[in-house]
């Protein structure tokens, strides 16, 4: 019996905020790849090392949980005053499946440095001191990321002293402004899908929950902690170790998904694992993050806890921090009131590893809520570079 050998495939293995993935230029991908697909979805989920029914990632470049299961790809882009196109891809970790439904906001800070470093960004734009401007269109939603990327002697400069909790050691600051994210998914829509900054959220098995649904970053839905029996100051363990909460959340995640229109029924939630997002939120309160921090409730302005593909995130995606940043500054929201209301641009919450500011700019055109613009910070980092293998039977 013979068997196919190895293909070679070049790709850097990177840290974007929070996350890490696995990211191409799209040139570099088997021909077959380079287009949407089962051989592309083949391929990245073979990179990754899903399906695992051992959940560890074992054989492959994942690393086993939502953050770590990713896989970017990276091309020029033919849209007008844009840099590159970024799609990105959430692999499953246990089912044979990627979500291409939305954005990872986290990984979009290592979009621009990827795109400098392969050259893909046009020299006569990229300076050898300062800061690279970098402006992305991401495909997955079609909306655009401006890149704040810094250099020195002509390289992206990786290393500095900005921390962001949730990330063990500090690197250099790359701010991304994210431009009209609402929106978002296909066909588009209202920032407020039902037209309300509160529903009643009927789950059954559950019950009737207040809920704001917003697409904003990413499709989210966001809860009363109290509604649920929780202080909002949880961490993985107390959400992840409880098989009927995760349960629970992911009824609510498919009942809430339906209501946003983003499925026809809920039986279609498991082929949609990406999006739509729940958090639950509840006002400022001391806490220990999980890495022992002690944190004041003079720190923060909230807390808010996010579920991502089924399980409660270490820290927060950056696309939920633009809803969460976009919610708390329209008066009305169940993330506003957690705030404590007022008038608010930024806003720092808690998460389980620590704290985040976002900005937003949120206003009311016609009766209807548009956010032109949200802000954060993030670093990137290349963990690795060279070729990744696969075997060549694979797709």
């Amino acid at each position: 019996m013979t068997h196919a050998p190895q293909i070679r495939i070049p790709a850097t293995y990177m840290r974007g905020g929070t996350s890490k993935g696995v990211f191409f230029c799209l040139q570099d991908l088997p021909q077959a790849a380079r287009v949407a697909g089962p051989v592309r979805d083949a391929l990245l989920m073979r990179v990754i090392g899903s399906p695992d029914p051992y959940g560890k990632h074992t054989d492959g470049m994942g690393g086993a949980t939502s953050s770590t299961s990713k896989c970017v790809i990276i091309s020029k882009s033919d849209v007008p005053d844009h840099d590159v196109d970024y799609l990105y891809g959430q692999v499953s970790i246990d089912t044979a499946f990627v979500d291409w439904s939305g954005n990872c906001g986290n990984l979009s800070s290592a979009v621009g440095p990827f795109a400098i470093a392969n050259g893909l960004i046009d020299p006569a734009r990229v300076p050898d001191d300062g800061i690279a401007i970098v402006r992305i269109w991401q495909a997955n939603i079609g909306k655009t990321i401006i890149a704040h990327v810094p250099m020195t002697a002509g390289q992206v400069q990786e290393t500095g002293d900005f921390e962001l909790d949730g990330v063990t050691f500090p690197a250099a600051e790359i701010q991304l402004e994210f431009l009209d994210p609402s929106d978002e998914g296909e066909g588009g829509g209202a920032m407020f899908p039902t037209g309300n900054l509160v529903d009643d959220l009927e789950v059954p098995d559950v019950g009737t929950l207040k809920a704001t649904l917003i697409n904003a970053g990413i499709p989210t839905i966001f809860l009363n902690a109290a509604d649920l029996g929780y202080s909002g100051t949880e961490l993985q363990s107390a959400i992840n170790d409880d098989k009927a909460a995760l349960a629970k959340f992911e009824t609510i995640r498919a009942h809430g998904a339906v209501r946003m229109g983003l499925i026809g029924s809920v039986e279609q939630a498991a082929s949609r694992q990406h999006t739509p997002k729940v958090a639950f939120v509840a006002p400022a309160q001391d806490y220990v993050s999980s890495s022992g921090k002690q944190i004041g409730a003079g720190d923060i302005d909230l807390h808010v806890r996010a579920l991502s593909m089924g399980k409660l995130h270490h820290a927060m995606m950056g696309t939920a921090a633009v809803a969460i940043g976009t919610a708390a500054s329209i008066p009305g929201t169940l993330v506003h009131a957690a705030a404590g209301g007022g008038e608010r641009e930024a806003v720092r919450f808690g998460h389980p590893s620590g704290t985040l500011r976002v900005g937003a700019q949120a206003r009311l055109v016609d009766g209807q809520w548009t956010v032109t613009k949200a802000v954060m910070s993030r670093s990137a980092r290349v963990l690795m570079e060279g070729w990744v293998r696969v075997p060549g039977d694979t797709f």
